[in-house]
């Protein structure tokens, strides 16, 4: 027997669920305006108002099993509000994913920014930038200094979540919409139930993923020290950005004065903003292979075929679960491959750099290793940043690269000053890549090799372009003797 879609089933023997003809009414009896599909009854009763024990008894006498009243209030009021909260069309609904976000920040506590931390924020911003202009040529960005609550944060960096999330969406919907319409029998192919049908899986998927957006997005606001702790251009204007009550409780436990701390922490946001702000491919260059990757995703229409038939669209953890689990799997493709080669080299050399230049830079502050070995264990553990983009774009980064970026930078400063090191971000094609971070020291070998190559094309252009026609004009011709030219005879 064919699989049928969701919400279609065979006919049974209960008169009241036939209409005049004896055929199954799906959307309601005749002339009541009343559903009489099982599903249908259901979903009107999660969408009205009703009694949280009658309908845990509802389930019960549905085969369901022991359904907690407590637990089904709160499942209704997630349905409703995900089925009642509009949405533009797309494959994410972005109003449910930025409310549950604000909502799941607040509800994990998320006090406001007082007058005091924001002035201690601004002042440890500050002198980060005046310590770091000793370390680097690149100059200070510029930007604001601001202290952000994690709700600030999550206004802050939403338009560029929002960039990075709709290209997975996109394949999503495509493949639910491919599942439904492949699993659609042909004797009711073009019915405008099966439309209807489509449509509401297109709205509950865009539903389910505004919900994991909007928690994951919360999830990471309650991590992340700064606005740009992940590595990438998160904030817009190149803002620095520092959030107190997260970067007090990195400080928890390691017997390091808060405002040492707090100076620390500036002292990485303000290196991360010199640089997306005066390497301005840099910024476009991260968040591009970040979409390429997404854009590369292939959803395995199995997978999405068995979460469209055995998901229960009343229940929206069994939605989440079904579009979560297993669905990005790992690709071999070469643009993925290459896409995300791209992303970790460049990722490792943005935290290299920063982890070389802060170094050097905070040689004042006492418990400076200790911050900067804190730091190298929690990006080890897998951070903030690992968990999100798994959820968000199926995209696991991998930290390990960090170390061998940063002995590169130092090599690289050995054999370059700080003009030589810093001038490296002066191009994309300048960018040292997978192979310098496995020699490090070879790089300066191999870039002298490559530079002497360049020069040599150059010159040779140079030289075509200077010599033109060896031919005479025929205005000139040699003289007589070769030494001179002599203007030609009419």
């Amino acid at each position: 027997m064919a699989n049928r879609p969701m919400g279609f089933g065979p006919a049974d023997d209960d008169p009241d669920e036939r209409g005049e003809d004896g055929g199954q009414q799906p959307f309601g009896g005749a002339g009541s305006g009343e559903p009489t599909d099982p599903l249908a009854q259901l979903m009107g009763q999660l969408m009205g108002s009703g009694d949280p024990a009658q309908l845990a008894r509802a389930l019960e006498a549905a085969g369901a099993g022991s359904v907690d009243p407590a637990q089904l209030s709160a499942m209704v009021a997630q349905v409703q509000r995900m089925l009642s909260t509009p949405s533009s069309g797309g494959p994410v609904n972005w109003q449910l994913a930025h409310d549950v976000a604000r909502q799941t920040v607040s509800e994990a506590g998320d006090s406001s920014i007082g007058a005091a931390e924001r002035r201690a924020v601004g002042e440890a911003l500050r002198l980060a930038d005046v310590w770091l202009s000793e370390r680097t040529t690149l100059p200070a960005a510029g930007a604001n200094a601001l202290a952000w609550s994690r709700a600030e944060w999550v206004e802050g960096t939403w338009p560029v979540w929002q960039r990075l999330v709709e290209p997975v969406a996109e394949s999503v919907a495509a493949a639910m919409s491919r599942a439904v319409s492949e699993q659609t029998p042909p004797e009711l192919a073009g019915l405008p139930m099966l439309g209807q049908a489509e449509q509401m899986m297109r709205q509950v998927g865009g539903s389910v993923f505004g919900l994991q957006v909007g928690q994951a997005v919360a999830g990471l606001a309650g991590e992340v020290v700064s606005g740009t702790d992940i590595g990438l251009p998160l904030v817009e204007n190149a803002a620095l950005a520092l959030l107190p009550s997260n970067v007090a409780a990195f400080g928890d436990g390691l017997d390091v004065p808060a405002d040492e701390v707090r100076l620390y922490l500036a002292l990485r946001e303000a290196a991360r903003s010199r640089l997306f702000v005066h390497v301005p491919w840099l910024g476009p260059y991260l968040l591009g292979a970040v979409e390429d990757y997404a854009r590369g995703i292939t959803i395995d229409a199995g997978l999405i075929e068995q979460a469209v038939r055995e998901a229960d669209p009343t229940d929206p953890a069994s939605m989440q679960q079904a579009l979560s689990s297993g669905l990005f799997e790992p690709h071999d493709t070469p643009a993925q491959q290459a896409a995300l080669q791209r992303l970790e080299t460049a990722l490792a050399l943005v935290e290299g750099w920063v982890d070389v230049v802060v170094a050097s830079a905070t040689g004042p502050l006492p418990h400076a290793d200790a911050l900067r070995e804190t730091v190298r264990r929690r990006r080890a553990s897998g951070g903030p940043a690992e968990a999100t983009f798994a959820a968000l774009v199926g995209l696991e980064l991998r930290p390990r690269r960090v170390r061998d970026a940063a002995t590169l930078w130092t090599v690289i400063e050995q054999a370059r000053g700080l003009d030589g090191r810093d001038a490296v971000w002066a191009h994309p094609d300048l960018l040292p890549n997978p192979l310098d971070l496995d020699d490090p020291m070879g790089f300066s070998e191999r870039r002298a090799d490559a530079d002497a190559s360049s020069a040599e094309v150059d010159a040779a252009i140079e030289a075509l372009l200077s010599d033109g026609d060896p031919r005479p004009s025929r205005d000139e011709e040699p003289g007589e003797d070769g030494g001179g030219s002599r203007p030609q005879d009419g």
